[in-house]
């Protein structure tokens, strides 16, 4: 994992009571936050080998609301679930920040939100700043927004990251950032861009800004489980929602309002929704697969084309093995985790403990102590919070290409349980594979190209 271009780890903190806790924690202390079992010299991080030195890492500040300075105006992209609450998370994180302009597909979810913005907050969004359709992004773009907040359907993002780039802003990406190869390449070359003028994008893989993570990744750096070997990560849990088509409803307006359950627009739920434990994996190894062996199938899914789980071996880059298992299925065993395994010991996100390697817990981290400590524990705030520092000290940041690793991870792993087939990092990110419809547009569609994927070949 690369440092982040023009990162301080100077605390962006006022003075306060909190100020020497707080800033302790931003800069390698974990005593506040952590308390430990087992001990000793053998467990001590005195006797770990760090894997990256300290300052060759990025970690946030994560206080709990961002410093006053100049004010903010952003855009919301994408007026849905997702960005009607990352819209509250932007609004919660800091003083002297508004909302200014709202762009959506359809009337009513742009409506739905001002009224809510009016509601809650008190903040008037004109008519004339609530666009409309499918080329809304670029009208909220240009409506005089410092920083925009993309939450539209995945497929949709790459562009709408791309175009806010050009114009100079500041921009919150949710995962996933793309669905295929095409989106991806598109998504690093603006990444490009963005550095190049100096701005700051985060991303919605919040767990980077999950204060119960970040103190689990810098034990890790540390050295506390020695050398990673390998890993299992998991997203497994009951059906996710979906909507019944409705009369009068057309082809596009039906699957973007279902866009969850369809491949073209969500990138199926392995790279939706299970990206965030493939890149805990990718970030605290620092390490992208160059091959993925899965499988898949479609059992109870109601709506769309897609499937409803997987199950993936991924080869990092220096031989050692991630299995990634996720499914939507309801009356099923459920587990959303992460676990790690190294030389020393392991850790798991079950219980954000680090264990040696005969079972003693070593380290665990206090999530008690943090809500004693902190007012705001939610990591959907947390990364506007650190967004808004960034942006107002002037300091760059570029999470998109390093959300793109483990994006591009997904999308491997579903192509080869959608065909059966061996993928390869090195020929998915050259693929010209492109789920945008070739007939895109608000009406009717060709629907004969949405089916569900069938890998290998019949027995003759």
């Amino acid at each position: 994992m690369k440092k982040e271009n023009g990162i301080s780890r100077r605390s962006f903190l006022k003075s306060t009571a909190m100020a020497g806790a707080l800033g302790a924690i931003g800069t390698g202390s974990a005593s506040v936050l952590t308390s430990c079992a087992g001990g000793g010299e053998a467990g001590g991080a005195a006797a770990n080998k760090p894997l990256k030195e300290p300052g060759t890492y990025y970690i946030p500040e994560l206080p709990d609301l961002a410093t006053d300075c100049k004010e903010l105006k952003a855009g919301v992209i994408g007026c849905g679930g997702r960005g009607s609450g990352a819209a509250f998370n932007f609004l919660n994180a800091a003083n002297g920040v508004t909302i200014t302009a709202l762009g959506d597909t359809f009337q009513e979810r742009v409506d739905d939100l001002a009224g809510k913005l009016k509601k809650e907050k008190n903040i008037d969004i004109p008519a004339d700043k609530r666009f409309v359709g499918l080329d809304a992004y670029k009208q909220v773009i240009d409506s005089g927004v410092d920083v925009v907040i993309i939450a539209t359907p995945p497929v949709f993002r790459p562009v709408h990251f791309q175009y806010a780039t050009e114009k100079g802003k500041h921009s919150f990406l949710e995962k996933p950032i793309c669905v295929d190869p095409v989106g991806y390449r598109t998504i690093m070359a603006t990444a490009k861009q963005a550095q190049a003028k100096n701005l700051c994008v985060i991303t919605g893989t919040q767990r980077h800004h999950q204060r119960s993570y970040v103190e689990s990744y810098k034990k890790i750096m540390e050295g506390m489980i020695g050398e990673i070997t390998g890993g299992v990560v998991y997203w497994n849990q009951s059906m996710l929602w979906y909507r019944e088509r409705q009369s009068g409803w057309n082809d596009c307006e039906y699957m973007i309002k279902d866009w969850v359950n369809w491949k073209w627009l969500s990138g199926d739920h392995i790279v939706e929704q299970h990206v965030h434990n493939i890149d805990v994996f990718t970030w605290f190894s620092g390490l992208k697969p160059v091959k993925a062996v899965g499988f898949g199938s479609r059992q109870r899914r109601i709506t769309g084309d897609q499937y409803d789980n997987f199950s993936i071996d991924f080869t990092m880059e220096n031989g050692i093995h991630l299995h990634s298992m996720c499914r939507q299925i309801d009356g099923c065993a459920n587990n959303v985790s992460e676990f790690i395994q190294g030389t020393k010991g392991s850790w798991s996100s079950a219980t954000m403990e680090i264990k040696d390697l005969a079972g003693n817990v070593i380290w665990k981290y206090d999530g008690e102590a943090e809500k004693a400590n902190f007012k705001q524990t939610d990591p959907y705030t947390l990364e506007h919070v650190n967004w808004i520092n960034l942006i107002r000290a002037g300091k760059s940041i570029d999470q998109a290409s390093e959300t793109a690793v483990a994006n591009m991870a997904a999308i491997m792993g579903r192509e080869s349980a959608y065909t059966g087939a061996e993928t390869t990092w090195d020929a998915m990110t050259a693929s010209p594979i492109d789920y945008t419809p070739k007939d895109l547009n608000l009406g009717k569609m060709d629907m004969s190209g949405f089916t569900v994927p069938v890998p290998g070949s019949a027995k003759k």
